[in-house]
């Protein structure tokens, strides 16, 4: 399995650069661009799945730092490879990244958090995680979305939900440095945070020095080797899937956020199922982990990497929320924090998290 996912992709690749001219020049046939978005999609899921199995495997045997480093900027780099694409491929786009962000905050917090909590309680009655990490991870993420995805639309300097070069670049040092404080923590003197309740304390300066005893060079270069060749396919391909996104958009009239919708799930399909498969397991912390890391991670790196190439290429970014998902995303910051208040869960807050995802994705069809 370990080299079946990057052959699928690198033999999609090869296909692509053969025959991809003569397909794309065939998108006016519905059936033929249907297949090809289908194809390609399901393709970069399933080596998606390869990138967080090396990540997680790279993770084990480096240790914290590093470790968490790899499996974060390993899903980051297929978000805004992804993003970038679509943007830079797109003549009228600016609007992609608010979009998929907004889609990463709407199907995290609400999808996969409700439709766990929901499956959890109803195997589980009640679970159990580390209320310190869920309340450290919101922490972060309510002050950055705040300032990336509502603060936009509330400044004076411009009209349209964008930012100056001055705020766009001030913003962006000001979220590196905040999710970097966290990252250190998270990783290093409250580590422990982020662990089971119930799982082996661990003495502090024992965490803060804890490395691997030995570290196989082989075996490390070995899965370095596969995660690029995992990640690689990824970026080829999504020039191509940018191309077939715009212009089934255009082609049927379908809402521009629907754009974001499909990257955000592209990026998050293996974690999501791996957070199921671990709440499913009751192994609630490791879902939270996977599910606000995710969030936190789109915010923090994510934004500044956008509006980096919104500097240096010229292109318009609009980060400012429209006034009905302003109201729908302080409405999911307000759920999840009270969610994340007690250290146990029912299906009740599940359901409850369902239901405003219902709710975001009619807002998305219907405004």
């Amino acid at each position: 399995m370990t080299t079946v996912r990057p052959f699928i992709g690198w033999l999609t690749v090869a296909l692509f650069l053969i025959f991809g001219p003569g397909w794309m020049g065939s998108l006016a046939h519905h059936a033929m661009a249907l297949g090809l978005f289908v194809w390609l999609f399901f393709a970069i899921v399933w080596v998606a799945f390869g990138v967080v199995h090396e990540a997680e495997t790279l993770a084990e045997m480096l240790g914290e730092p590093l470790g968490t480093l790899v499996l974060t900027l390993s899903i980051v780099v297929i978000e805004v490879v992804l993003i970038s694409a679509v943007m830079l491929g797109s003549h009228d786009n600016a609007t992609l990244a608010r979009d998929t962000m907004y889609a990463v905050l709407m199907i995290v917090l609400n999808g996969v958090v409700g439709l766990g909590l929901l499956m959890g309680g109803i195997r589980h009655y009640e679970q159990t995680y580390n209320l310190k990490g869920a309340s450290a991870y919101l922490s972060v993420i309510i002050p950055l979305t705040i300032i990336a995805l509502v603060l936009p639309d509330f400044t004076i300097s411009t009209r349209d939900g964008s930012l100056t070069p001055t705020q766009a670049v001030m913003f962006s040092l000001l979220t590196i440095g905040l999710y970097g404080i966290f990252l250190w923590l998270q990783t290093g003197r409250h580590r422990g945070y982020f662990v089971a309740p119930d799982a082996q304390p661990i003495d502090a300066k024992e965490m803060e020095h804890h490395r691997p005893a030995a570290i196989d060079k082989k075996a490390l270069a070995l899965h370095f080797l596969l995660l690029l060749a995992n990640i690689l396919p990824i970026v080829i391909l999504s020039k191509s899937l940018a191309k077939i996104l715009d212009y089934g958009i255009a082609a049927t009239g379908a809402p521009t956020a629907l754009g974001g919708i499909v990257i955000a799930m592209l990026v998050f399909a293996p974690e999501g199922i791996s957070a199921l498969i671990a709440i499913r397991a009751d192994r609630l912390t490791r879902a939270i982990n996977l599910c606000l890391g995710a969030v936190t991670s789109t915010l923090g790196l994510t934004v500044p990497a956008v509006l980096a190439i919104s500097l240096y290429t010229g292109r318009s970014v609009l980060l400012g929320l429209p006034p009905s998902s302003i109201v729908m995303l302080i409405a999911t910051l307000i759920l999840s924090s009270i969610t994340f208040s007690n250290s146990r869960t029912t299906m009740l807050e599940g359901a409850v998290h369902l239901s405003l995802f219902v709710v975001f994705l009619v807002l998305v069809f219907s405004p």
